[in-house]
């Protein structure tokens, strides 16, 4: 699989509907479920770091800064890159910048946007991430949805809708950002597919953190800085810690188990994430937030379902 989140995209299998799996199969995927389990663990670390460190004052471009450069070191730990150099030379390089310019788009979108709606929130909304893949799978890599794939799209959005509640004594500007964290995670997506031809997985989980470490750091001195105390630094360092380990799980459940195992339990982050937010911060979710979440997961499951079971038919 050529990139951490390609489970929540593509169904990488080629079985059908109800062929038996033998032992050694089944082994797999429950080894893959357990991987992605340990990955779902970890991303409510992520978002609920970055807003805990933003609400004792450290500024969005320095959590971002954090969470990179942690997340670069961990990364090259874990992969250990030096051991088979050759693995780790792209052929591609501007389209691994646009790749890596994507994903820091989608985390820098995010962090403002969790610091006024609640994690549930926000992870919700970017559940429409695959919604948005499907949408533009068509012009970007040919690989065109049906009508009920469209009506799927269609479905969720009106999901989204209902976690954004547009009536206007309600409406939160910070969903925008979320929404706009969405498109930018869609687009790193569709460019890991497009990537994924020649180039290795833990060559684009090296660049991606690279890129967006470099970025960030160029961009550092233009903005405040806060020093943090012991405490916060802590916090930030969990951060970038559990974005290299949560986004290695996936690649290693990728290898053992399809995407259509998978979703359901990553889905199941949603969960986590309105734990998070109750137990850190107190956040009860709106009816509304619960309402919208599960329609968009319903769609993210039926497009998952019908390109597994009926490809784009």
């Amino acid at each position: 699989p050529p990139t951490d989140r390609r489970t929540e995209f593509e169904s990488g299998d080629r079985r059908l509907p109800h062929e038996p799996l033998t032992v050694q199969e089944s082994a797999e995927r429950l080894r893959g479920i357990g991987l992605i389990c340990a990955a779902v663990a970890n991303f409510p670390l992520i978002d609920t770091a970055a807003k805990f460190a933003a609400a004792h004052g450290i500024p969005t471009l320095e959590v971002v800064w954090a969470r990179y450069a942690v997340s670069l070191v961990v990364t090259i730990l874990l992969l250990r890159p030096w051991r088979r150099p050759a693995d780790y030379v792209t052929r591609r390089p501007l389209s691994q910048g646009v790749r890596a310019v994507f994903l820091l788009l989608s985390t820098v979108f995010n962090f403002i946007a969790i610091q006024h709606l609640q994690l549930s929130e926000s992870v919700a909304i970017n559940f429409a991430s695959p919604l948005i893949v499907t949408a533009f799978a068509g012009p970007v890599l040919g690989e065109w949805a049906g009508p009920r794939r469209w009506a799927a799209v269609v479905v969720g959005f009106i999901g989204v809708v209902i976690v954004a509640e547009p009536d206007p004594g309600a409406f939160q500007p910070a969903v925008l950002f979320s929404l706009a964290g969405a498109f930018a995670y869609a687009g790193y997506a569709l460019t890991t597919r497009l990537l994924s031809a020649t180039e290795s997985p833990g060559g684009m989980l090296v660049y991606g953190s690279l890129v967006g470490t470099i970025a960030l750091t160029a961009a550092l001195p233009t903005a405040t800085f806060v020093a943090p105390d012991w405490a916060i630094a802590c916090v930030l360092i969990v951060s970038g810690t559990a974005a290299a380990i949560g986004h290695w799980f996936v690649i290693l459940a990728n290898r053992h188990t399809p995407a259509t195992v998978l979703a359901p339990f990553s889905y199941t982050q949603i969960l986590s994430m309105i734990a998070a937010g109750y137990l850190v911060f107190g956040d009860v979710p709106s009816l509304s937030t619960l309402l919208g979440a599960l329609v968009i997961v319903a769609s993210g499951l039926y497009i998952l379902y019908r390109q597994r079971v009926h490809r784009d038919r």
